[in-house]
This record gives structure tokens, C-alpha cells and sequence, in this order.
């Protein structure tokens, strides 16, 4: 057997014939084929043919503390040696996990009891329908299996953190969702709002939602709610001001689980350790993934609050083990990659770095794009922004899709060195690590100014379409 690489192909068509991009156009790829990244260090990547781009998304919104720190590499080398896996089932465990779970457990909002661990954000989520289901079938509450999420959320890819997501295209054809979800309407004021309405009413008139909604299916068949305290695929939204705090008075009230999904906001991305923390509320139950490894490993984690826990934990007497959990739940490799990157968060207190140089950010977007004539809101607070286009600002009109006038805009700022991401609405999302300096953010804010004045007769076009 020979699975040698073929050298006499170049990484680009070995890409188009072997690999299944997410999120990608299959028919485009094998057109255009992809752009291979070789390396990485602090907040930039080097492509295979040798340019450097400032990463203005941090991958996928998770290399919190940047590339290249060699500390975490020698902390998955030495565990490598060490113990490079061992499991968690039938009361077992590793140093590392242990620990990770110790660490994260502290700086976590609410009343956090235990820790679950899982390779992902959407595992995550999946379990979090299975607990929530579980813990109302051992209250004696069977019928207590809907969940409540709103529109435009992103909660992943499997089939149950799938049908929480409420983006068209990750249902599409894939025949989701299939579990009983209930949409409430997206918190995004900007767009959401009727006319006249300020944005307290538009808060209140969700809170109503909520409550109507509830009133409607009847809270002894809800299990739960869950919301990312900011929204990211679905284009950095940010709720109005006291949204959390009214919602979950109401889900207190009727006895429904709140699940904070936390993959994106957790460990600084708001410049706060969670986004329950930036906006101030307690949930039951927390997914984390992505800054809690910086990804340098696949770890993900649930975290369970005490009511929760406490009914698992009694009702063990007669029920016996808990039957959920993963062959990689708290893999030892990927624990000490957490555990590595943790302690440089705190050391280097990357969370106050992205509070302070956070406001830089959100102070100069602000200054460059305030009344440019296509830009219809500027978003985000910490280190996650959003710039909006519109084809006219003053009435909030979209462009029409089909015109890709985003897409066109991160395409020119990544052949200027810049990546950003075309969201819904043509809104470009902005989640840099939480490393960078009040210079990177004067080359990230200019280099967008320069790539949207590049594009600026391709998008006056677009509008008038």
C-alpha cells in the first residue's frame, strides 16, 4: 500500500480532487480551487505562495490567542509523550482534563456545577438538547421536550444543533430541522424594527413574543431556550439593551431552561470572559468550543448549573450511569492545549486587551464608516464588529443577493492582505484575535475603507439595481 503524497501535484488540485469543503461551492472549487494556508504567527497567516494576511476573523472566530505559541505546542508535544489519550467513561479520568475542567468551571458565569467535554461547538449544542430532555424526564416532565431559538442563530451543523440554527442553508435539502423548535424573531434592531418603533419598545415587543409564545404551546411542553449572547453567522447581531435580563425573568418564571451558547463570546471575545457576563445574566447551562483552545485542538464543553446537576446526580441512585458522553470526551491532548491556552489568557490578560483595544476598534470603524453613503450600521463591541452594507442607508434597504456585493468586498480586502467575512445582508464580521495591537486595527480599518472605495461603482451600481 502507497499513500505517499504525490509531490508532482501542487496542493491546490490534490484539494480539488480529494477534499469536501463545508461551506463552499462544490462546482466553484473545482473552478477556482482553494487558498492553502502554511503557517501562522501572532495575528497572521502565510498562504502556500507566500502572501501574508492579517487574519480579521481569527479562523473561524476561535485563535483567541493567536498563532504560533509555541506554549501550546510544547504543552500537546509533552502530553503526546506523556498520555496521548485515555477516556472518560466508567469513572475515569486525566490530569489534564481534570484540570480543564477546574479552569473553566471558574470562570464561568451563574452557578456552573459540572463539566462535559466534546470536540466541537455543534456537539455541544446536541447535548445540550439531550440534558435538557433528560433533566425534565427525570422531573417527572416527559412532554417537556420543545425548544425555543430565534431566527437567524447559528448553533451548528448536526442534526439536533442543526435544527436549532435557523439559517436557510444549513437546512436546505438536508431535511431539517427535525426537532420541535419553536422561532422566535431575531433581536437585530436595525432590521426587525417597525416603524417608529425605538428600541426599547423593540425589546419590549419581543419579551411579548416570548411570553405569547409560551402562553400558545404551553411552558409545561417547553424544555428550554437557547440564544448566543451575540449572534455570529448570522452577522453579528447584537440584542437591544435589557434583552437578556427580561428574558430570562421570563423563562424563570416558566420554568424553562436558558442555554447560553457560548462558542463564539466565551474566553474574551467580548472583552469579558462570557457574553452572560458582558450583558449580565445567569444561564442554566453553557456550550463553549473555539477560544477555549484557541483552536489548537477540537475541545468543546458543556456546562451544567446546579438544578440541572443535582437532578442528574440524584436520580442516579436509581437510575444508574449517566449514558451519554464521546470516545474523545476530555481528550488529554486537547485538554492540555486548553490548559496551555488559558494560562496565557490570563497571564497576558488577553480579555482586558480586548476590552481596551476592543473600544479602539469599535471607535474607528465607527469614525471611517459613520455616514458613508453605503454603509447602512457599524456594529460589535470587545473584539467582534460588523460593517454593514446597505443600498441606501437611510430606509435600511438590502442589496439583492444575487449581486454578492460582500462577497466582493472580503474578496478585494483579502487581495490586500485582509480577511474578513461576508455575512447575511452584506454585513463584513470582523473577530480578530484577541493579540492585536491599536496598529493592527489602523491596518484592518483602512485596508476595509480601501477594499469597499475599490468596489465603490460595483456597489453604487448594486444599489440602484
Amino acid at each position: 500500500m502507497d499513500i505517499s503524497p504525490a509531490h508532482n501535484q501542487s496542493l491546490e488540485d490534490l484539494a480539488r480532487e480529494n477534499v469536501l469543503h463545508p461551506f463552499t461551492s462544490p462546482k466553484g472549487l473545482l473552478e477556482t480551487g482553494p487558498t492553502v494556508m502554511l503557517e501562522g504567527k501572532g495575528a497572521r497567516l502565510t498562504d502556500a505562495k507566500g502572501k501574508v494576511y492579517l487574519d480579521g476573523l481569527a479562523g473561524l472566530w476561535c485563535v483567541n490567542a493567536g498563532y504560533g505559541r509555541i506554549e501550546i505546542a510544547e504543552a500537546i508535544f509533552e502530553q503526546a509523550k506523556k498520555l496521548p489519550y485515555y477516556h472518560q467513561f466508567s469513572a475515569m479520568g486525566t490530569e489534564p482534563g481534570i484540570y480543564t475542567a477546574d479552569k473553566v468551571k471558574r470562570l464561568a458565569p451563574g452557578r456552573m456545577a459540572r463539566v462535559l467535554f466534546g470536540c466541537s461547538g455543534s456537539d455541544a449544542n446536541d447535548t445540550q438538547v439531550k440534558i435538557a430532555w433528560y433533566y425534565n424526564n427525570l422531573k417527572g416532565r416527559p412532554q417537556k421536550k420543545k425548544i425555543l431559538a430565534r431566527n437567524r442563530a447559528y448553533h451548528g451543523v448536526t442534526v439536533a444543533a442543526g435544527s436549532l440554527t435557523g439559517l436557510a442553508y444549513v437546512h436546505d435539502a438536508f431535511d431539517l430541522p427535525v426537532l420541535p423548535v419553536i422561532r422566535l424573531t431575531c433581536p437585530h434592531y436595525y432590521h426587525e424594527q417597525q416603524p417608529g418603533e425605538s428600541e426599547d419598545a423593540f425589546c419590549d415587543r419581543l419579551v411579548e413574543e416570548l411570553k405569547t409564545t409560551i402562553e400558545r404551546e404551553g411552558a409545561e411542553t417547553i424544555a428550554a431556550f437557547i440564544a448566543e449572547p451575540v449572534m455570529g453567522a448570522g452577522g453579528v447581531v447584537f440584542p437591544p439593551k435589557g434583552y437578556f435580563e427580561k428574558v430570562s425573568k421570563v423563562l424563570k418564571d416558566n420554568d424553562i431552561l436558558f442555554i447560553a451558547d457560548e462558542v463564539i463570546c466565551g474566553f474574551g471575545r467580548l472583552g469579558t470572559p462570557f457574553g452572560a457576563d458582558y450583558f449580565g445574566f445567569e444561564p442554566d447551562m453553557i456550550s463553549v468550543a473555539k477560544g477555549i483552545t484557541s483552536g489548537y485542538q477540537p475541545l468543546s464543553a458543556v456546562l451544567v448549573g446546579e438544578e440541572v446537576w443535582e437532578t442528574i446526580r440524584d436520580a442516579s441512585a436509581h437510575l444508574g450511569v449517566f449514558g451519554h458522553g464521546y470516545t474523545y470526551t476530555a481528550h488529554p491532548i486537547a485538554c492540555a492545549a486548553a490548559n496551555a491556552n488559558l494560562d496565557i489568557m490570563e497571564r497576558e490578560k488577553l480579555f482586558d486587551n480586548a476590552a481596551e483595544t476592543g473600544a479602539y476598534l469599535q471607535e474607528k470603524l465607527r469614525q471611517r464608516f459613520a455616514g458613508d453613503p453605503h454603509v447602512g450600521e457599524i456594529r460589535g463591541a470587545g473584539m467582534i464588529a460588523a460593517v454593514e452594507l446597505s443600498a441606501d442607508p437611510a430606509t435600511r434597504k438590502t442589496f439583492d443577493p444575487s449581486k454578492g456585493v460582500g462577497k466582493a468586498v472580503a474578496a478585494e480586502a483579502m487581495s490586500r492582505g485582509l480577511i474578513v467575512r461576508p455575512m447575511m445582508n452584506d454585513a463584513l464580521a470582523m473577530s480578530p484575535p484577541l493579540i492585536i495591537t491599536r496598529a493592527d486595527v489602523d491596518e484592518m480599518v483602512d485596508n476595509l475603507a480601501a477594499s469597499i472605495d475599490a468596489k465603490r461603482d460595483m456597489i453604487a451600481a448594486a444599489a440602484k439595481a
